[in-house]
């Protein structure tokens, strides 16, 4: 028995409908698609989110030194004139050396993290800049799971789809 469902499609055309519909859940927290495909996408979502619970607090912090570029009023970067050994005078952006807390994940987190790229896409928002859902799912969604075993996911039928009679249903996070 194979471990998914083949939806009729070829296996490439399969794992990108499967993964486009995991990031529409994670992004939007509920999806409206097929039966077959619902039944699949919470396989694989039940399993991510538990791998994130699991390693949900598995990381530690540490200081590390961060030099960053001085900006003015109007968020340009600052330069200041030098000269050279050989007499040349150049511009060079003026820089500050701050210290900053940066979390380390552990080796079992970052597994964890990789795992759950392997499913989800980069995405972007309205605004063009890029959303991270595993950062969302480490941070918001695992930890809102904490106290549950299992059932993340629930299926809401809808009825057969007017073209085809596909059976439709709605996928949610509960």
């Amino acid at each position: 028995m194979p471990l998914q469902r083949k939806l009729g499609r070829a296996t490439d055309q399969r794992k990108a409908i499967l993964k486009n519909l995991v990031t529409s859940l994670f992004e939007n927290g509920k999806i409206e698609t097929t039966e077959a495909r619902a039944k699949e996408v919470k396989n694989i979502a039940e399993k991510l989110i538990s791998n994130a619970i699991k390693e949900a607090d598995n990381f530690t912090s540490k200081q590390v030194k961060v030099s960053t570029a001085k900006l003015d009023s109007e968020g340009k970067k600052i330069t200041k004139s030098v000269t050279s050994k050989s007499g040349k005078k150049y511009e060079v952006v003026d820089r500050e050396v701050k210290t900053d807390m940066v979390t380390v994940d552990s080796p079992s987190r970052l597994h964890a993290r990789k795992q759950a790229m392997n499913w989800i896409y980069r995405i972007k928002d309205a605004e063009g800049k890029t959303v991270n859902l595993v950062d969302k799912l480490f941070n918001e969604i695992a930890p809102k799971y904490k106290a549950k075993n299992g059932g993340y996911t629930r299926i809401y039928k809808l009825g057969p789809r007017r073209g085809d009679a596909a059976e439709m249903v709605i996928l949610e996070l509960v």
